[in-house]
Order: structure tokens, then sequence, then C-alpha cells
């Protein structure tokens, strides 16, 4: 039934982040603090959520590991010393556009994974219809993890990962 959606204006976010999404960053950066290992993975094509993006940069500062997979825009500064260490982007620029979005929640032994209709942008969280839905069985959940994330983050061929000057840098092929 419809337990399992988290919808936009109902939970996906709200402007003061209480909810939804929040909830998972916001408790992941709790684990971090706690000395538990913690980490995100997000793929999307958008991030400009201001109020996801904070959620973000205090996860990071509390020790989450985060490793963002953004196609076009983003307004998460990474890699800046002393304020978002712990966070990483990369973009895969290739021949066809990418439409799946990911989110890969983990803290100690503890998955979550949802698929989204939405990107993290205010007007996806605020003002559209946009759905989140957790991927429950467990061959699933792993084969999203091996052929949604696990390639993206070892891409070496059209990767390009966002640097603390704000340029982004192509991967070197190598890896």
């Amino acid at each position: 039934g419809w337990q399992w959606f988290v919808v936009s204006d109902l939970g996906l976010t709200t402007m003061s982040g209480v909810d939804g999404l929040h909830v998972f960053v916001r408790s992941l950066g709790t684990a971090a603090a706690k000395g538990l290992p913690a980490r995100i993975v997000a793929k999307m094509n958008s991030l400009t959520d201001p109020v996801l993006i904070h959620a973000l940069i205090l996860a990071g500062q509390k020790g989450a590991q985060i490793d963002l997979i953004v196609r076009g825009a983003c307004m998460l500064p990474a890699g800046l010393p002393g304020k978002t260490d712990n966070i990483r982007v990369r973009s895969i620029i290739g021949r066809f556009l990418e439409h799946s979005r990911v989110f890969f929640f983990e803290a100690a032994d503890v998955q979550d994974i949802y698929l989204s209709s939405a990107d993290w942008m205010t007007r996806n969280m605020t003002r559209r219809v946009e759905l989140a839905w957790p991927v429950l069985a467990l061959s699933l959940r792993q084969r999203i993890v091996d052929e949604c994330l696990l390639p993206y983050l070892h891409d070496t061929r059209n990767a390009w990962t966002l640097e603390s000057d704000g340029q982004y840098h192509r991967v070197d092929k190598k890896g």
C-alpha cells in the first residue's frame, strides 16, 4: 500500500528540513558523530536544494562519508578543507542522458535504498508531486548497488570530479 511511498509535499522534504530525506541525512550524521560507520551514496541529475545541501554538509562534518553522483547542476562545494572534506561529487557525462535516482543510506550495518522520481531541487521537494520508495527485496537492493551505483563510482572513462576550487576535473583514466 501507500505506506511505503514518500510523497513530496507530504514528507519527501519540507523547507524547514524536519522530515523526509532530511531524517536519513541527519540520522547518518548522528551515527557518525557516535563513531559508527555512516555512508550516503546519492545518484541524481541535480542537487540545488539549500536545505538538503546544508544537511549533507553537517552530516559530512560529523564524519559521514558521502558520495554524490550528480550529472548536472550541483551547488554543494565538495572537498573544502574543514567544511566538506568527507563529501565527494562526481559527474558522469556520456552519450546517454541518465535519469535514475538512487539514494543509499548506511549506518553501522543497516542499509536503506530508495528510488525516486525527484532530483534534490527545491522545486521538486516542495512544489511538485514526486515520489520516493524503498527497495525492500535484498536481491534487488544488491542489483541496484551493483548496476546503478558502483559503476558510476568507479567509472574512469566519462567521470568528472568536482574539486574544492569549484571546477570539474576529468578523472584520470588509470583511476
